[in-house]
């Protein structure tokens, strides 16, 4: 097995057990997943706390129906709201409400605790974390909204 596939496929295992330990609390503690933060982060940090929707979907990697299908819950359960150009009803937008903005706040503190967890052992030094956050750029990754690769 060439040295690129193990790599591969590690950093596949990786990011499986990093996404079902985020799940198991985000969703433990505040009925939301990854997925669902992922998007709800965007959203914060987007001007004036909402996104065209196609935005969103290139922003998350994901097609418009895909986003459409994960906002779905994010909006019955009041995270977030859709709302329409005044201009141009052709344009949907997703925008972060009170109630999101404040439970986001609840779902930060509990994310930053997990990722403190993940990099407290083995220790992991802050050069280490620089240096692999560089090598997931360098694969196409991002990490958070509004923040320099």
């Amino acid at each position: 097995m060439s040295e690129a596939l193990d790599a591969s496929l590690r950093l596949v295992r990786a990011q499986t057990a990093l996404v079902r330990r985020f799940d198991a609390s985000l969703g433990g503690l505040h009925g939301v997943s990854l997925a669902d933060f992922t998007t709800l982060l965007h959203l914060a940090r987007a001007p004036g706390g909402r996104m065209r929707r196609v935005d969103l979907a290139e922003a998350l990697g994901l097609t418009a129906s895909g986003v459409t299908r994960g906002l779905v819950p994010l909006e019955r359960i009041g995270l977030v709201a859709r709302e329409t150009d005044a201009r141009d009803a052709r344009v949907a937008y997703a925008a972060l409400t009170d109630t999101g903005r404040a439970r986001l706040t609840e779902m930060l503190a509990t994310a930053e605790r997990i990722a403190a967890e993940i990099f407290a052992a083995p220790p992991w030094s802050t050069e280490d974390i620089g240096r692999m956050s560089a090598l997931l750029t360098r694969l196409g990754g991002t990490g958070l909204p509004g923040r320099a690769p």
